[in-house]
C-alpha cells in the first residue's frame, strides 16, 4: 500500500523554512472561500425551493426540515469523523478537491429526484462530500497564516457560509421563476420543473472548481507558528480504514477490540448503542418521524464510537479535546446558537412566502442579498473584533459568542412579529449581520487549545456539535412544531410560533459560553505543558 509522510514529533523550525508568501496565502484563502461558498449554495438552495418541492412531492414541513437538516447533518457528521483524521494525515488540498467534486455531482443529481427517498439519498451524498472540506481547510489556513490573525482569517473563510446561503437563495429564486415562466407545466427539456433545474445550475460549477483546488500547494504543518511536526512513514490508507471502520457498525466493535481497548470497552459500546436505540424508539413512539430519530441515533452512535477509538489510538489528542472544559462547553454553546441560526436560515424564505404576497424571485433576491452582505460583513467584522479583543481579554472568543446569541435574538423576534414586509427585510439584515459575528471565534477557539497536528480533529468536534445540535435539530424541530400548530392555525402563523419558540435556544447558548469562559485562559496558557504531561514528545 501507499505510504506518505505523517506526523510523529513536534519540533521548532526557523521561520524562513515556511514555504509560502503572503500573496499566495491570500490566494489560497480566496480559493477556499469559493469552496465554502459552493458548500452552502448547494446546501441552502433547498430553502428557496422548499415550497415548490413540498407541493410537487407531497412533503410536510417536518419532511423538509429532515431533508435540509437531519439526513444531511448525520452523514455529514459521521463521515466527517474519519475524513478529519485523514486530513491530519494526508494531502489536505486533494481531500478538499475530491469532496467538492462529490457533493457538486450529488447536488446536480438532486435535480433528477422523483420522490422523498431519492432526494434524501442525494442529500446524503451532498453531506458526505461536504464533510471533507472544513476540517482540512481549517488546518490548511492555520499553516498559511499567523496566529495573530487567526480569527480574522477563519472569519473570512467562514463568511463563505453567508455568501453561499445568499447566492443559493438568490439563484434558486431566479432559476425557479424564470424556468417556470418559460416552461409552464413541465413543458421544458426532459419535463423537469424549475426546482429541479435549479439543482443542475448550482451543482455543475463545483466540478470545475475542484480542478483548481487540486492545483494548490500543500504547506508544512505548523509552519506559521514555527512548531513543525517531524514526520515518519505511515500507511495512511490503512489508518483511514481503521478510522472509517470505527464509525460503521458492527465494524466498530472489531476496531475497538483490535486497538487493545479490551472487552470492557466493547461492552460499553454495546451498552451505549442499546441506550440510543431505546431513546430513538421512545421518541418515535412519542413524536413519530422514525427517519429523524433513527438517523440521529446512528450519528450519535458513530460520534460515541469515534471518541472511544480515539481515546485508545491517540490518547493525547483525545484528552486535549474531550477533557477540555473550555472546548467542550464552548462548542456546545455554539451548537445551541446555531440551533436557532440554522432554523432561521432555512425557514425565513418559506415564512416570507407564506406571510406576504411576494414572488419566489423577489424573496430570493432580498433574502439572498441580505444573507450574503449581512452575513459576510458580520462574520468578517466579528473576526476582526475578536482578534483585537483577544490581545487583551483571553475570553474574547466566548464573549463574541454571548454577544452574537443575545443581540441577534432581538431582530429575529421582530421579523416574526411585524406585519410590514420592508421592516421584515431590514430586521432580517440586522439578524444576519449580528448572528454571524460568532463564527470566526468558534473556529479559532477549537484550534487554539490544541497542537497543530490535532487541529482537523478538533475542528471536526466543533463541526459535529454544531451539526448535531444546530443542523440536525433546529430546522426539523421548527418544522415539527409548525406541523403541530397547523391543525389550528394558518401555515404562516404555525411557522411563526415555531420560530419564536426556537429563538429561546439563544439563552441556553449564553449559559454555556459563560461556563466555558471560566476555563479558557488557563488551558490556552498551559497548552504545550498540558500536552507534554499527557505524553506528547515536544
Amino acid at each position: 500500500m501507499t505510504t506518505v509522510e505523517a506526523e510523529s514529533t513536534v519540533g521548532r523550525i526557523d521561520r524562513r523554512e515556511a514555504d509560502y508568501s503572503r500573496g499566495y496565502a491570500r490566494y489560497v484563502l480566496i480559493v477556499l472561500v469559493l469552496v465554502y461558498v459552493l458548500n452552502f449554495v448547494d446546501r441552502q438552495i433547498l430553502s428557496i425551493l422548499a415550497e415548490d418541492i413540498k407541493a410537487d412531492l407531497g412533503l410536510t414541513d417536518a419532511d423538509l426540515g429532515f431533508l435540509y437538516g437531519t439526513v444531511f447533518a448525520v452523514f455529514y457528521a459521521v463521515f466527517g469523523i474519519p475524513l478529519s483524521r485523514l486530513a491530519d494525515m494526508w494531502v489536505r488540498k486533494n481531500l478538499i478537491a475530491i469532496g467538492l467534486a462529490l457533493w457538486s455531482a450529488m447536488t446536480a443529481l438532486s435535480g433528477t429526484a422523483r420522490g422523498f427517498g431519492s432526494l434524501a439519498a442525494y442529500r446524503i451524498g451532498v453531506g458526505v462530500g461536504e464533510s471533507s472540506a472544513s476540517p482540512a481547510a481549517f488546518s490548511l489556513l492555520c499553516d498559511y497564516f499567523s496566529p495573530r490573525v487567526r480569527a480574522t482569517v477563519m472569519a473570512i473563510y467562514s463568511s463563505g457560509v453567508y455568501i453561499g446561503i445568499g447566492l443559493g437563495i438568490l439563484l434558486g429564486g431566479v432559476v425557479v421563476d424564470s424556468w417556470n415562466s418559460a416552461f409552464p407545466d413541465r413543458s421544458g427539456p426532459f419535463g423537469i420543473a424549475g426546482w429541479q433545474a435549479a439543482f443542475f445550475v448550482v451543482g455543475i460549477p463545483g466540478l470545475l472548481l475542484a480542478v483548481l483546488v487540486a492545483s494548490l500547494r500543500e504547506p508544512v504543518r505548523g509552519q506559521a507558528e514555527g512548531l513543525v511536526t517531524r514526520s515518519q512513514k505511515r500507511d495512511v490508507w490503512r489508518e483511514f480504514g481503521i478510522e472509517l471502520a470505527a464509525v460503521v457498525p458492527p465494524l466498530t466493535l472489531v476496531t475497538l477490540y483490535r486497538t487493545g481497548a479490551g472487552v470492557h470497552a466493547v461492552l460499553k459500546n454495546v451498552g451505549a448503542a442499546t441506550l440510543l436505540v431505546a431513546g430513538a424508539w421512545t421518541l418515535m413512539v412519542w413524536i413519530g418521524s422514525p427517519t429523524q430519530w433513527v438517523a440521529l441515533g446512528m450519528g450519535l452512535y458513530a460520534f460515541f464510537s469515534l471518541v472511544q477509538v480515539l481515546a485508545h489510538r491517540d490518547p493525547v489528542t483525545f484528552a486535549m479535546i474531550y477533557r477540555s472544559p473550555a472546548i467542550v462547553l464552548g462548542m456546545i454553546g455554539f451548537g445551541w446558537h446555531t440551533f436557532t441560526g440554522y432554523a432561521f436560515i432555512f425557514w425565513i424564505a418559506p415564512y416570507l412566502l407564506r406571510t406576504f404576497d411576494v414572488s419566489v424571485s423577489e424573496v430570493g433576491l432580498f433574502v439572498g442579498l441580505t444573507a450574503a452582505a449581512g452575513g459576510w460583513a458580520g462574520a468578517t467584522l466579528g473576526g476582526i473584533i475578536s482578534d483585537r479583543l483577544k490581545r487583551r481579554v483571553p475570553q474574547a472568543r466566548l464573549y463574541m459568542g454571548i454577544a452574537a446569541a443575545s443581540l441577534s435574538a432581538v431582530p429575529k423576534i421582530g421579523i416574526f412579529l411585524t406585519d410590514s414586509l420592508p421592516v421584515a427585510y431590514v430586521l432580517m439584515g440586522a439578524g444576519f449581520f449580528i448572528n454571524s459575528c460568532w463564527i470566526g471565534s468558534a473556529v479559532a477557539l477549537s484550534n487554539e487549545l490544541v497542537l497543530p497536528r490535532m487541529r482537523a480533529t478538533s475542528g471536526v468536534f466543533y463541526i459535529l456539535v454544531v451539526t448535531f445540535i444546530g443542523l440536525a435539530l433546529g430546522p426539523y424541530t421548527v418544522g415539527e412544531l409548525s406541523d403541530y400548530f397547523a391543525s389550528s392555525m394558518s401555515p404562516s402563523e404555525s411557522l411563526r410560533n415555531a420560530m419564536l419558540i426556537a429563538i429561546g435556544a439563544e439563552g441556553v447558548a449564553c449559559i454555556f459560553f459563560w461556563l466555558s469562559s471560566r476555563y479558557v485562559k488557563k488551558e490556552e496558557t498551559h497548552r504545550v505543558e498540558r500536552a507534554r504531561s499527557l505524553g506528547e514528545p515536544i
